[in-house]
């Protein structure tokens, strides 16, 4: 499993989970980081792939 994917079903879940929970809501933040980080980091894979 690629680590990008990895990334993003953590961040999915770290989302629902902060939503479920309030007294969590730092975790809302963290996963959409690390969903934004983890497109970063498909973007920039595509990018070299393509060159």
């Amino acid at each position: 499993m690629s680590l990008w994917l990895i990334l993003i079903i953590v961040g999915v879940v770290m989302l629902i989970l902060g939503v479920a929970v309030e007294a969590a809501q730092i975790l809302i933040w963290i996963g959409i980081a690390i969903v934004v980080i983890s497109l970063i980091m498909t973007l920039v894979s595509r990018g070299r792939t393509r060159v």
